[in-house]
């Protein structure tokens, strides 16, 4: 396909429980987020409102002292500043939702986690429960991205791991991502998120975050679409640039998706620097389509360009995809794939 001889699907890694532990840090976009570099929408309060929040969060930090309750449980009383044992973060995507959540995993205190829903899952998966809980305990912050309902067993998994957690002085910071039926809004339904968690704290405070998808404030039509000719000659100059460049055919590796566990889709990118995907097609299997929305949102964290033939990345999603139960997530998908292709390497 191209003059670059690499390609994903070439490639079949697997990732161990540790390396997943290893890799629970902010994405590198994020790596230097703050409060102070959030850029609220003035147009939606809210989000100004959730600084504050989160301020509040970091404000009224103070270490467990516990008596055997933990910090949802029985204890001495904390300072009367301490006033949300943890937060939650409930907005439509693009509103800055894990910025926020990165700003607050930089400034809490050691020691600290962040990853996806998908990473912790597959954490438990790769090391066994109650590996997984050895490996957590002890800390003071747990922050999930993406935070899921879409299987009832795993959600029932975290549920009982964050139990297990904020009863030693555990605090925990999420962000909704789940399917959008709930509430008829194509937002994540705080009070099914609140039933989850009733076991952990009835006083978990839920910040709902208002806005447009920042995204595509300076952006509009689609993900760019190459002709053959053109795909061709892009990879050959960011070849002969240095860059570390793959070429695939998408068909080819959105059936190579199905080979590779998700949790391993940030390793099947490791150290590529463009990806270049020949003939696009619509897909029509719901299976596929999630696949890719995992692979794209580790190539978004990654912040990986990604230049492309055929049909244009953002309309892959076919049929009644978009007005089905995952709805919000091609819609993420679909704002990270405009974005990722207007990226130059």
């Amino acid at each position: 396909m191209s003059p670059s001889s690499a390609h994903l699907v070439d490639r079949s890694p697997v990732i161990t429980g540790s390396e997943i532990g290893a890799s629970l840090v902010p994405p590198r976009q994020f790596a230097t987020a703050s409060l102070s570099n959030y850029r609220p929408d003035p147009a939606f309060p809210s989000q100004a409102q959730a600084v504050a929040k989160i301020e509040e969060f970091l404000g009224g930090w103070a270490p467990a002292r516990s008596s055997g309750g933990g910090l949802f449980g029985r204890r001495r009383k904390a300072p009367e500043s301490v006033t949300i044992p943890g937060v939650y973060l409930d907005g439509g995507f693009g509103v800055g939702k894990t910025h926020l959540l990165a700003a607050l995993w930089h400034a809490a205190p050691g020691p600290k986690y962040f990853g996806t829903f998908i990473e912790y899952t597959a954490l438990v998966g790769a090391l066994g429960y109650a590996s997984a809980v050895s490996l957590l305990k002890g800390t003071r912050l747990l922050c999930i991205d993406e935070f899921e309902l879409d299987d009832p067993g795993d959600t029932m998994i975290m549920t009982r791991l964050l139990g297990e957690l904020t009863a030693t002085g555990t605090r925990v910071a999420a962000t909704s991502n789940t399917p959008p039926n709930a509430l008829g809004e194509g937002r994540f339904a705080a009070a099914d998120f609140l039933r989850e968690i009733q076991s952990l704290a009835a006083n978990f405070e839920t910040l709902r975050i208002d806005g447009n998808d920042y995204r595509q404030r300076d952006m509009t039509g689609h993900a760019r679409s190459f002709s053959p000719e053109e795909l061709q000659f892009t990879i050959a100059d960011a070849v002969s640039s240095g860059y570390r460049v793959t070429t695939d055919d998408f068909s080819a590796l959105v059936a190579h998706l199905a080979r590779i566990h998700p949790s391993a889709y940030i390793k099947l990118i490791e150290g590529v620097q463009a990806i270049a995907l020949s003939d696009v097609r619509v897909l029509d299997s719901q299976t596929d389509a999630l696949r890719l929305v995992s692979f794209v949102d580790r190539v978004y964290d990654a912040q990986i360009p990604v230049f492309a033939s055929g049909e244009p990345l953002d309309t892959v999603f076919g049929g009644d995809m978009l007005s089905g139960g995952y709805r919000k997530k091609y819609l993420r998908a679909m704002s990270r794939l405009v974005a990722l292709s207007t990226e130059d390497v």
